[in-house]
């Protein structure tokens, strides 16, 4: 009993300590961007399939030859705004690894906004900006960006590319290295980073100033099943690693990485809120960055968006663009940039509907079954979705009915839910004809391709696996196969719909874009205390209830 008093007063005696802050301090107003991805542009423009306007959508759907007049409307964009500070989490070269010539490129640009601006930009890097033993490699990359961030670093990890420094007199930016030096995209979080992080939150509380994290991989899912499907893109153990920082007191966290414009909050089981900005890449579509301000009693954010470029500048230095392409970007780039991203994804998924991505060999049993199919799914998706000759048509044959959509095919349709995934603030609901229509466009396809195929492909293909295996396994399979049919095909439903509808809307109840809430200076100290104090006695709880559990 004494030892227990003695932790409760040590803990009361700690949280009594709590900084004192300063009076109310002015306001802070960051511009927060990420994955610039700078490409060196082309001598002549690169065309992937035969549109006029979109044939140079390639397969990451990057504006790559027009990142450099993008990265200056952004920063003129800064300029006129007055912000204080500009962040950038990230992938600042595209081929930043091989191409050091990229990040001089960059570099440049931000060195001539900060001579001419007097706002300072502050960096920290990405996983196509550096590799270890890749032309630029961690000493590198602090070398290049040294006067952007590191002139101004209170505190550095001499491992990786990791710094503190303040901003403005209430804040300090804690630059964080999630990046593994050896895999591209892979996270390198490790006990030795989180360790640093608490380290550098608790300094800024005791130096008087709030701490707000920067790092290129996501802190917390930005997409249904982000940590399954999409685990290079989100730090290992995220919900661990979120409950340390924000019951450090980390209530803002910047990152990128996933190209999409999403805010995630995760609150702590002490009771702590942190909240995870991931900053859609800035050269692709919707041309966005955010702006946050911050006063001790609110947080504001918003989202702005690069909507001109000099274009004359652009087929000035790249040969090969049209006065049709040139025109439609000077009409409406946000409208550009938008239906370029859906080429480019329809461009990159078409290319995997090929039997050259397969990995299936010609002499395979396997290869005309699979080759059929394919030749199905792309006529279905390339089909017209409504009228005469339709996916709608033929989908009525098979008792399906496609609702009415906007859209003209099943790529659009696809294409446009995975374009309001990168703009955020999704909207579209379980009940949204466009998502209904997608779902039930996937019905058909299950439906369909398999009617495509001649049922000798399916034997063909069916003995070729019975052959390669013995009874037992057979047995096994069908065993498996017949007894499974009905719940597996729930299962597939549920999941299916479960992450079309996941991507399609966000009900977290924190706006993607636009939005407010508590600032840093909003909870007192007493309040702090209280919360502490409740959280002890939970955890103090649990563990008497499952020491109960186990011994009864």
């Amino acid at each position: 009993m004494k030892k227990f008093v003695s932790i409760l007063l040590a803990l009361t005696l700690t949280l009594c300590c709590l900084p004192a802050f300063a009076a109310e301090a002015p306001a802070l107003t960051l511009a927060v961007a990420s994955d610039l991805h700078y490409n060196l542009p082309e001598d002549t423009l690169t065309r992937f399939t035969d549109d006029p306007l979109y044939g140079h959508a390639n397969r990451r759907a990057a504006m790559e030859n027009e990142s450099g007049f993008i990265i200056d409307a952004f920063l003129a964009d800064c300029a006129k705004k007055n912000v204080d500070f500009v962040l950038l989490s990230g992938d600042l070269a595209d081929n930043g690894r091989s191409i050091p010539e990229e990040h001089y490129a960059v570099r440049d640009k931000l060195l001539a906004f900060e001579k001419a601006t007097g706002i300072e930009v502050f960096v920290i890097d990405g996983n196509h900006d550096l590799g270890s033993g890749a032309k630029t490699d961690i000493a590198d990359f602090k070398e290049i960006y040294k006067d952007l961030g590191y002139d101004h670093a209170r505190s550095a990890r001499a491992e990786d590319c990791s710094y503190t420094a303040d901003l403005g007199e209430r804040y300090r930016l804690i630059a964080l290295d999630s990046c593994d030096p050896t895999v591209s995209t892979e996270d390198g979080m490790s006990l030795a980073k989180t360790r640093w992080v608490l380290e550098e939150a608790r300094a800024a509380y005791k130096d008087g100033r709030f701490p707000l994290l920067m790092m290129h991989h996501n802190l917390l899912d930005h997409m249904p099943l982000q940590r399954l499907f999409s685990h290079n893109f989100i730090v290992r153990n995220h919900f661990a690693t979120a409950a340390l920082f924000a019951d450090a007191g980390i209530k803002v966290v910047f990152t990128g990485h996933e190209h999409c414009s999403d805010a995630a909050v995760y609150t702590s089981p002490a009771g702590n809120v942190i909240r995870d900005f991931a900053t859609t890449s800035l050269t692709m579509y919707p041309l966005a960055y955010r702006l946050m301000r911050f006063t001790d009693e609110e947080i504001r954010y918003g989202e702005e968006f690069i909507t001109s470029i000099d274009t004359a500048a652009l087929a000035e230095a790249v040969d090969g663009y049209t006065p049709a392409i040139l025109a439609a970007m000077e009409a409406d780039l946000t409208a550009f940039s938008k239906q370029y991203l859906k080429k480019g994804v329809e461009y990159r998924l078409s290319l995997s509907l090929t039997m050259e991505k397969s990995g299936i060999a010609p002499g395979s049993p396997f290869y005309p079954l699979v080759d059929a199919a394919f030749s199905s799914l792309r006529s279905l998706l390339e089909m017209p979705l409504y009228g005469e000759g339709s996916a709608a048509a033929l989908a009525a044959s098979y008792n399906i009915e496609i609702p009415a959509t906007p859209f003209a095919t099943g790529w659009d349709l696809a294409t446009e839910l995975v374009s309001a995934h990168y703009a955020g603030s999704e909207h579209y609901d379980i009940t949204s004809p466009e998502v209904t229509a997608l779902l039930r466009l996937a019905s058909l396809i299950l439906k369909y391709v398999p009617d495509g195929v001649s049922d000798a492909l399916f034997t063909g293909a069916a003995g070729a696996i019975v052959n390669a295996l013995t009874l037992r396994e057979a047995k096994a399979l069908c065993r498996s196969v017949f007894g499974g049919v009905a719940p597996g095909e729930v299962f597939a439903a549920a999941l299916v719909s479960g992450l079309v509808y996941g991507f399609a809307n966000d009900a977290d109840g924190l706006d993607d874009n636009n939005g407010a809430f508590e600032g840093y200076g909003k909870t007192d100290r007493a309040s702090a205390l209280s919360q502490k104090l409740t959280a002890f006695f939970n955890k103090i709880l649990l563990l008497v209830k499952n020491f109960f559990a186990v011994i009864g």
